[in-house]
Order: structure tokens, then sequence, then C-alpha cells
């Protein structure tokens, strides 16, 4: 699915589902790992049964006064699609911060998905997410405050319960599965 705005990809929300906020869903992933197979994949399907879903676009700004953040803000439900190169993302690794943040203090649900990874390697940064946070710190060797708030916050999304999609050989039976169990757990949200 190439990019388009996403206007063009939302539907008009639905009042009765968002419970006062913009978003029933905020979807945080990798551009590089997801965005053209798992989540428009994702998104059409949540789109499709009815979510009110924030899809980033490439060419929105990614700044501290990202549309981004706002959305994060302003949705019901986070999921976080962690992929190998995830945490090779500063912007990723901003998102997921407020996502706790917004976890903590507003009770927003936070539903990880371990694409083609294992949860632990993103608990532990371990392989490919330990290389990502040794450059990180290289990078920003002058703010190893933030890169810790990142490594904290991984720590801490890697401890959450999540869909395991690490074996995905039949791709559309693992998605499948994943949707079902996606309108199941929404359907107990609202």
């Amino acid at each position: 699915m190439a990019s388009m705005p996403i206007e063009s990809l939302s539907s008009s929300p639905p009042s009765s589902s968002t419970h006062g906020r913009t978003y029933d869903v905020f979807l945080s992933f990798r551009g590089a790992d997801t965005r053209n197979n798992f989540a428009s994949h994702l998104f059409a399907a949540l789109h499709h049964a009815g979510f009110y879903v924030f899809l980033d676009d490439n060419d929105l700004p990614r700044d501290e006064d990202s549309p981004h953040i706002k959305a994060i803000q302003e949705s019901r439900i986070c999921i976080v699609i962690f992929s190998l190169r995830y945490a090779s993302s500063r912007w990723c690794l901003e998102e997921l911060v407020e996502i706790l943040q917004c976890k903590r203090t507003s009770g927003q649900v936070v539903l990880p998905v371990f694409y083609k990874v294992d949860s632990s390697d993103v608990q532990e940064q371990k392989g490919v997410f330990s290389d990502a946070f040794n450059r990180h710190e290289e990078i920003f060797k002058d703010k190893l405050e933030t890169v810790k708030r990142w490594r904290e916050a991984f720590e801490e999304a890697g401890k959450l319960p999540g869909w395991h999609l690490k074996d995905m050989e039949n791709g559309y039976i693992s998605f499948t599965f994943f949707i079902f169990n996606c309108d199941t757990y929404f359907a107990l949200c609202y």
C-alpha cells in the first residue's frame, strides 16, 4: 500500500466508540519494516471493522510538535509493532516513551505486537536492539538521559503481554488469527 495522506485513509470517528478521544487506535511502527505489509494490512482490517485509526504519513513532520505525539495522547488504544529496526528509529522510541506515559497517566491500553522478533530481545535489548541502542549512545553522547529513557521504555514494553508473530511462514493465517484476537479484545475494551 502506498503512503497516502491520513485523511484519505481514515473514516470519520464513530462518536460512540472513541469515548472522548480523537482516535480509537494509534499504530506505532517502523515504516521501513512494516509500512507496506503488516502495518498497512492491520490498518485496513481495523478501519474495515469500524475503528478510527491513526496511521502516519511519510510526509508528516517529526519534531517536538509532531502530530504523532498529539495523536498518541488522543488515542484510546496504542498498538506498538516491534520489528527488527524499530529501535533504530529515534522517532519510534519517542513515540514509545509517550505511549507508556499515557498508559501510566490516563490508563491508555497498550498492545505490543512482536513482529518477527522475540519479546525477550525487546525487554533485554539483545541482538539488533542492543546494536541500535549502542548506536544511539554514540550519536547522542551529549544526551544520554534521552537514550536511558528509550531503554527504560523498551524494557517496560517488552514485559507487556502482546501478540507474537515471529514465524510468519503462513502470514495470512497468522494475520487472520491476529485480527480475530484484536476484534475480540477491542469488543471487551468498548
